[in-house]
Parts: structure tokens; sequence; C-alpha cells
């Protein structure tokens, strides 16, 4: 039995396995261009193939190890990337983990999907109704810069 959008029924072995490519494309397109491709991979994962909450998050991660390899490799070839900053940001993204798991731990599968789930509804609604001269870009020369 596959779940799918929250209902349980038998699904064809290849529709299946067009959900699970389309699902790993579109987290990998995303997540190469930095846009959390992740939320695509867990949403799949919880809602089409019943894996628990803290599971998919294990898997999430794995996957994205060698996107996010190819993605910083073509990033360093353009010199887009400001190894200062970066290191910076990973120190204090690595103590975020920590306390990410922490906190997942705590609350369980079932409550961790929830508050996920609650984000990502906030983060949808703050870019939807959220201008920033910040986020508009311009394309020039192959780099994106601020709007002018």
């Amino acid at each position: 039995m596959r779940r799918l959008y929250g209902i349980c029924r038998r699904a064809p072995a290849f529709k299946v396995i067009i959900a699970a490519l389309l699902a790993g494309l579109f987290s990998g397109l995303i997540g190469a261009m930095g846009l959390g491709g992740g939320a695509v991979l867990i949403i799949y994962l919880t809602l089409f193939t019943d894996t628990p909450q803290l599971e998919a998050q294990g898997i999430n991660l794995l996957f994205f190890i060698p996107i996010a390899a190819a993605a910083v490799t073509v990033y360093a070839v353009k010199k887009q990337i400001k190894w200062k900053m970066t290191l910076k940001i990973t120190l204090w993204g690595l103590i975020g983990v920590i306390i990410g798991m922490y906190f997942a731990r705590i609350l369980g599968g079932e409550l961790t999907a929830k508050v996920f789930g609650g984000l990502l509804v906030i983060i949808g609604i703050s870019e939807i109704f959220t201008k920033s001269e910040k986020r508009v870009a311009k394309r020039e020369n192959g780099c994106y810069n601020k709007k002018e």
C-alpha cells in the first residue's frame, strides 16, 4: 500500500517510480539553487512512502551530500562563494544542527512533522506577501546583482 495525498491505495510500480524520480529531480534542482529542496523530499517521503518524519529527515540529509557537493563545485568555479563568510555561517549551522537534533528527539516524529509543516506555511505566506528589494535580482554578466 502506498499513501498518496493522505489516502492509502495501491499504486502501480511505474507510478511509484515516476513519483520518486520527480521528487528526486525537483529536490535536486531546488537544492542546487540553494532554495531548500529538502522540503520537497521530506514531503514526498512522508506523504507518498509513509516514511516516519525523523527517518525522512535523515534520508534527506544523506541525499543532499552529493547534491551540495556538485552545486558547491559549480559555484566555486564561478567564484560565487565567499569562503570566510561561509565558514562563519557553517560553524553556527553546526550549533543549530545539534540544538535541532535535541529538540527533534524531545518532540518526536509527529510533533516535529507538525512544526515542519507550520514553518513551511509561515515561510510560504511570508514569501507571498513580503516584497523586498534585496530579493529582486537582475541577471547581468552571468551573475545576480541587487536591483539597480
